[in-house]
């Protein structure tokens, strides 16, 4: 398969620089440009058709939530991920609203943000755990609509896939959830499978948030 084609947009040019290195080490990846604000960003991301857009929020000229928000608008199938040093509430929801497809913080593991990257290149999200919280408490709040209850799965969760779904709810990647539940990775990634096909779910995060409309978390 082709490398994921990626765009990195920060305006600290010396972390671009570290970014593009680590990037540069994995064949499943292939950084093909730079941007130092959003408003380069909607440039080179017309010139280049990256894959997936790796996006800093707080940034001079135009900041990372009005880019995403263009670039989502112009180029829908671009997935972009927040990478930035924030997870107040407010860059949170509004890089989320704006059509971010994931938010990690700069302190990611490097396994991390390359799972992140392949997973927005397919379209799913990846969320820092503290962010995932976010958005689950934040859908908590949200007033009822009156609608009916909903109803049961079909095929009930196993008491492993309801440890996985847990772990998984608060942004755990398969490899941190195979070392907590001491599990082989390939085990995990099955389970995860299994989860998303019980929840009718597309995602990780429509998975969390269908769960919890259902009661299981």
């Amino acid at each position: 398969m082709s490398p994921v084609r990626v765009l990195l947009v920060d305006d600290q040019a010396l972390f671009r620089e570290a970014l593009a290195t680590l990037l540069a080490t994995h064949d499943a990846v292939e950084v093909v440009g730079e941007a130092g604000n959003g408003d380069e960003a909607i440039r080179r991301a017309a010139e280049l058709t990256p894959d997936v857009v790796l996006m800093d929020l707080r940034m001079p000229v135009l900041d990372g939530v009005a880019a995403t928000r263009r670039l989502r608008a112009d180029h829908p199938g671009i997935g972009i991920v927040a990478l930035t040093t924030f997870d107040d509430d407010e860059d949170v929801f509004a890089a989320l609203r704006a059509g971010a497809l994931g938010y990690l913080l700069k302190d990611v593991s490097s396994a991390r943000l390359i799972e992140a990257v392949l997973a927005a290149a397919r379209g799913e999200s990846v969320l820092q755990p503290s962010v995932a919280a976010k958005v689950v408490a934040q859908f908590v709040r949200l007033p009822s609509t009156g609608a009916p209850e909903p109803q049961p799965l079909v095929v009930p969760l196993s008491d492993r896939e309801l440890e996985v779904l847990c772990l998984l709810a608060t942004g755990h990647s398969n490899r941190e959830i195979a070392a907590t539940l001491h599990l082989a990775e390939g085990t995990v990634k099955n389970h995860v499978t299994n989860v998303l096909s019980k929840l009718n779910a597309r995602d990780r995060t429509q998975a969390a948030l269908r769960a919890r409309s259902l009661g299981l978390l």
